[in-house]
């Protein structure tokens, strides 16, 4: 809800009066977070390859690379300036490509080749191109520059900077998931950088690849020898059915085995959304456990129907997954054509051992394997079973929400009560919710928000990554990056029973503030509790009775006009109810209606009438806790004073052209105690203003410090309309 709700001159006057102070505190206290941009155009920031060691973080945009700091990405990066040809954009604007978003060089690659060099590749202008650049040893040597003539990318890198671009290098092999060709029609994963054979997938083959959208690629152990370890390959394809014609979204792993020289390709439908209207998104997120077997796959879907709009976070285990491939294979038969369960004889090895593992040691490549190994592969490259999420449902549901996600990020953290799964998901309105996921005996665990960040605004959140050793999460969008703390744990306010209902696996009461907890921490006035949240056992003695009364502050609205009593919960989770108590009556339920409206930061009178005038309780809820929020007398000003307001150009400036007693002579004796009354609450804060922050009185030094902060969530802010 911003100012502009408030058409009255003067009604803007008090509510800037009324918040300087707590705004100028607000400020001091919200952690706020790092960012950085090239440009105010939009340029394209995908984070490719964070180098937690080095304490570097890669980004590639349109016409540049970026090496920055990743314990403060504001300070000035080392850039590489690598813009396509003049030739090639010329060459992609004539044929009818977009100059802005497709025109240029994206980059979509940058692997580490070797302790000193990088491999990068940009789309181009849809001429894709590669080179290598030098970063040096050490991070203090402030290197950072291309050290190459550029070679083609071709099988390296997309032509099209909107067609998602997957990499890996492994011993200095690069293996990436792209579109091979200009027309965007020759799908391959591909091994480049080879002093062996390039080898790509089959060219044109649906049952290897069927129009597939490229989502991520992790190398993923598979027992104890090395040689057994994988590459799995994430990504969604359009599949038709038994009768040839529908087309629906699968969501697919495939798996390769980079040792071996040739690639081989299992793919398993891998989740449990396969529909015309559910899409695998752009981000998966592997959560590593103690038990390799443990590994945790996290991924985000949305809908793309236009009725239904929702947005779904499931998690799949690995074992799961390693046990379906080690399952029965597909195979087409019958007069339908349909998919049934391999029954026949499986060759040996067993397709998917890769040579030289544990169960092949004498076994040197794919070539020394039978010719019945090498049909059986490519006549059943789909496995049977499905992969289904843990539990057999999503972890996290939105339905019919004014968003989707689009990205994920997840840290394990340890809680006093236990260990807990925190989910950073970016949305395509440039938030960031940190979710938390809490098991319960229903149908569906309890998911909380615990907060949500406007980090770019309405600029889709295009990638997260997180750093647990830094405790930061770093974000990108179409116009820059930012850097973000895990933990902000002083937006949850000062007192113990905020701080326990907000339930932050890292965030506890340590007896004077909310700050960030320490498992190995000994104190004994740590206070939380993230599975219940209930104040009343974790505050005892922190003066729970005081902290649920509210001092009663007055505000003054003018007849006819808007007004906006602020009220808004330290938790997304609690609910709030206003009651009035007009004089010489009892407090009653504001009745709502469509000129008095309850929004989520406070209530919205539209149109006051004299009536509405009295004391306003905002009263909150959660987990069977209830406080008083705000306590608000409300004073109404007739439309004389209105007048006397709309005649001048400044909202505070009109007292000075009257003389007091000519303007005293316009109100009622009621309008003119009410007039004292505000003039005696204004003298105070100013005086409280001046001493926190000596602006002298001068507002208009306020407003440029207001525009720039940097940090809002749902907690502390306003939403515009």
């Amino acid at each position: 809800m911003s100012f502009k709700l408030l058409n009255s001159k003067f009604d803007i006057f008090i509510r800037i009066l009324k918040h300087v102070c707590v705004c100028i505190t607000e400020l001091q206290k919200t952690q706020s977070f790092e960012h950085f941009t090239l440009s105010e155009k939009a340029m394209d920031y995908r984070i490719l390859f964070m180098d937690e060691d080095q304490d570097r973080m890669y980004v590639g945009c349109k016409d540049h690379v970026l090496s920055m700091d990743i314990n403060n990405i504001s300070q000035t990066p080392l850039k590489i300036f690598w813009p396509a040809s003049t030739s090639k954009v010329e060459e992609c604007q004539m044929a009818g490509k977009d100059p802005t978003h497709g025109c240029g060089n994206f980059l979509r690659v940058i692997q580490p080749y070797n302790r000193t060099h990088l491999f990068i590749c940009g789309s181009g202008a849809y001429s894709p191109v590669c080179a290598y650049v030098n970063r040096g040893r050490r991070p203090e040597e402030q290197v950072f520059q291309i050290s190459s003539r550029a070679e083609s990318g071709k099988g390296r890198c997309s032509f099209n900077p909107q067609v998602n671009t997957v990499s890996v290098m492994l011993n200095q092999e690069l293996f990436s998931g792209m579109y091979i060709d200009f027309m965007g029609t020759d799908a391959a994963i591909f091994r480049s950088l080879t002093t062996r054979n390039a080898v790509r997938t089959d060219q044109h083959n649906s049952k290897w690849l069927s129009e597939p959208v490229f989502i991520d690629a992790h190398l993923i152990p598979d027992g104890s020898d090395p040689n057994d370890a994988k590459l799995y390959f994430f990504l969604r394809e359009r599949l038709t059915d038994s009768s040839g014609n529908t087309k629906n979204i699968h969501a697919m792993v495939a798996r390769v085995c980079p040792v071996s020289l040739c690639v081989f390709e299992y793919h398993v439908n891998f989740l449990l959304f396969t529909s015309s209207t559910i899409v695998f998104r752009e981000n998966v997120f592997l959560l590593e456990t103690d038990h390799p077997k443990g590994l945790l796959i996290f991924g985000v879907f949305t809908s793309t129907s236009s009725v239904f709009r929702g947005s779904a976070v499931c998690v799949y285990n690995m074992a799961d997954i390693l046990t379906v491939f080690n399952g029965p294979f597909a195979h087409r038969e019958g007069p339908n054509f349909q998919w049934v369960a391999f029954q026949g004889r499986i060759p040996y090895p067993r397709p998917g051992t890769c040579p030289g593992g544990a169960f092949t040691p004498h076994t040197q490549s794919t070539k020394e394997f039978p010719d019945d190994v090498v049909t059986f592969v490519r006549n059943h490259p789909v496995m049977f079973n499905p992969i289904y999420p843990v539990g057999r449902k999503p972890l996290v549901v939105r339905t019919h929400a004014d968003y989707k996600y689009t990205s994920i990020a997840v840290d394990q953290v340890t809680a006093a009560d236990g260990h807990y799964q925190v989910l950073f998901l970016g949305t395509d309105k440039g938030t960031v919710q940190k979710v938390v996921v809490l098991p319960s005996n229903g149908s569906l665990d309890e998911d909380l928000i615990l907060e949500e960040l406007e980090v770019f605004k309405q600029s889709p959140i295009t990638n997260l990554k997180i750093s647990s050793k830094k405790q930061q999460l770093y974000v990108s969008s179409e116009h820059g990056v930012s850097q973000v703390s895990l933990h902000r744990c002083m937006a949850y306010g000062s007192a113990c029973a905020d701080c326990c209902l907000a339930r932050d696996p890292y965030c506890a009461w340590d007896g004077l503030s909310c700050s960030r907890f320490y498992p190995t921490g000994k104190r004994r006035s740590r206070r939380q509790d993230i599975m219940h949240g209930n104040p009343l056992t974790q505050c005892r003695g922190f003066n729970l009775k005081a902290y649920r009364n509210a001092v009663e502050m007055t505000q003054y609205g003018v007849k006819n006009n808007t007004t906006f009593l602020e009220c808004q919960p330290k938790s997304p989770q609690a609910s709030v109810k206003w009651l009035i108590q007009r004089d010489n009556d009892r407090r009653k339920e504001v009745k709502l209606s469509d000129r008095v409206l309850s929004t989520n930061h406070g209530l919205l009178i539209r149109s006051v009438h004299s009536s509405d005038q009295g004391v306003y309780y905002c009263l909150a809820t959660e987990n069977g806790f209830k406080r008083t929020l705000a306590k608000i007398r409300l004073q109404i000003l007739s439309e004389a004073l209105v007048s006397a307001l709309s005649n001048k150009h400044s909202p505070w400036g009109w007292a000075a052209s009257l003389h007091p007693k000519a303007l005293v002579s316009a109100f009622s004796p009621a309008e003119t105690l009410a007039m004292h009354q505000y003039c005696k609450e204004r003298k105070q804060m100013q005086s409280l203003q001046n001493i926190q922050n000596p602006m002298r009185g001068d507002l208009g030094k306020l407003k440029p410090l207001l525009d720039h902060r940097k940090s809002r969530n749902r907690r502390n802010h306003l939403q515009e309309e």
